[in-house]
């Protein structure tokens, strides 16, 4: 992505920031969720410790579902002449990445979005997510704000008050924003949240049954962990699974032990069904066969179907005429089970001598391991950080200088605005902070002596 120096808002220090303008998902398949989850355009200063999104103009581009949306920030205060002379150059970017034939009566006609949230609306609209559905969302974000910033003793009233909100959609809400605030560290707002969680727990009844059902799903897997102890047997496993008492906590068993009841497994306890003289112990346990041919049966579906569907998206990648491209609209796809499935082709492809689709598989395996690989100036950063001194860090820096650039330093300084507010992340905190300074200093010296030539 292009860079561009701005200016922190906060302490006024120059800032190099990437910026994107274009989301066009004919030229990057993943241009939605980007610009959906907001990590687009966001300035961190390393001076200040600042974070916000630079106001840009924005275009978005969807060819199927026929969307070239359009959004001008009503901050920037630009006359219409000008908005047009800044967002003609990037539909026509749009244009040319488009063949001929695919070239529709819609681009002629971009919609002008008035709002960011607007512009968000518009393209959840086209999957489905309506305007009512985003309110409904909202109001369950504004009901966990007042729980928040309410007096601890108004809480109770506020939950009977707004009963009819704290169903699944809210707690997924709630439990990305605990989740979240573990991961940064914050000891004292993950506290506030923890004690509001198991308030919500006791006087919700989804609460209470989310509650119940976490607590079955510990105790499973803390039977599960405890029989694994000194080896997993067939035995064990069935001993684990008939004192389950739940079907919350036998699908949790299902799920992690899957592979461990095979053919083997049910006979088993086919021959502990037939063994039991106990009329009701009989019945339990035929009840308990049942339900675990149907488990694993689901899941045994659902294997099959994610296999055969990541071997479709595979034929379909080695078909197009462009590997590479066609494999990154689908990057997504790339689970285990494409893995298996290409690794499994490329060996049959070799028994039977098929030098082309060799060739083609072969592509494939190396778009994925360059997708999957660190960039060169995060390869860089980690040496760094694995140095016992500054002069080993100086002659790093000498030493790869043509790889200290603007895009390096945008590395950085996002790695510093992840690890500088975590506790755990202190001591790397820090010794990316000393890296910062050597390389701004580096860099100054180089601007200099170049200018001085």
């Amino acid at each position: 992505m292009p860079k561009t120096q701005t200016t922190c808002p906060a302490c006024r220090q120059p800032v190099v920031v990437e910026i994107q303008q274009l989301f066009d998902l004919v030229q990057d398949p993943q241009a939605k969720q980007k610009l959906l989850s907001n990590s687009f355009n966001v300035m961190h200063c390393p001076a200040c410790g600042y974070q916000g999104m630079v106001s840009v103009p924005v275009v978005y581009h969807d060819p199927e579902k026929e969307l070239l949306l359009t959004f001008f920030p009503p901050n920037l205060n630009a006359p219409l002449n000008e908005q047009e002379k800044q967002i003609g150059p990037l539909i026509n970017r749009v244009m040319t990445a488009l063949p001929q034939e695919k070239r529709k009566a819609y681009l002629l006609q971009p919609q002008s979005m008035f709002t960011y949230q607007t512009l968000i609306e518009k393209i959840l609209g086209a999957d489905g997510i309506t305007k009512e559905m985003l309110e409904e969302q909202q109001k369950k974000i504004t009901l966990l704000e007042r729980l928040l910033t309410s007096p601890k003793e108004n809480r109770l009233q506020i939950i009977k008050e707004d009963e009819k909100l704290f169903d699944i959609g809210f707690f997924t809400i709630f439990s990305r924003i605990v989740q979240s605030t573990i991961s940064q560290g914050d000891e004292s707002s993950k506290k506030e949240l923890l004690e509001l969680q198991q308030l919500l727990f006791e006087k919700t009844q989804v609460g209470k049954d989310l509650f119940g059902q976490a607590k079955e799903t510990e105790a499973a897997l803390k039977a599960l962990q405890e029989a694994g102890k000194e080896g997993l047997t067939r035995d064990k496993l069935l001993d684990v699974i008939i004192n389950i008492k739940s079907d919350i906590g036998l699908s949790t068993i299902v799920s992690y032990a899957r592979t461990g009841m095979d053919y083997a497994f049910f006979q088993m306890l086919s021959e502990k069904i037939d063994h039991s003289t106990d009329s009701t112990e009989n019945k339990n346990l035929t009840d308990l066969r049942e339900k675990l041919l149907a488990m694993t049966d689901e899941i045994d579906k659902h294997v099959k179907e994610e296999f055969e569907n990541s071997k479709t998206i595979l034929e379909k990648i080695l078909k197009a005429e462009n590997i590479e491209e066609e494999l990154m609209k689908d990057i997504e796809s790339v689970s285990d089970f494409f893995v298996q499935n290409l690794e499994s082709e490329l060996s049959l492809a070799r028994k039977k001598g098929d030098l082309e689709r060799i060739n083609r598989l072969e592509q494939v395996m190396v778009v994925i391991e360059k997708v999957l690989s660190p960039s060169e100036g995060v390869k860089l950063l980690e040496v760094m950080l694995g140095t016992k001194t500054d002069e080993e860090i100086d002659a790093l820096l000498v030493e790869n200088k043509d790889q200290i650039t603007e895009e390096f330093q945008a590395l950085l300084n996002n790695v510093i605005a992840q690890t500088e507010n975590q506790p755990s992340q202190k001591e790397v905190s820090e010794k990316l902070k000393v890296i910062f300074r050597k390389v701004l200093r580096f860099t100054m010296k180089a601007n200099l002596e170049r200018k001085e030539q």
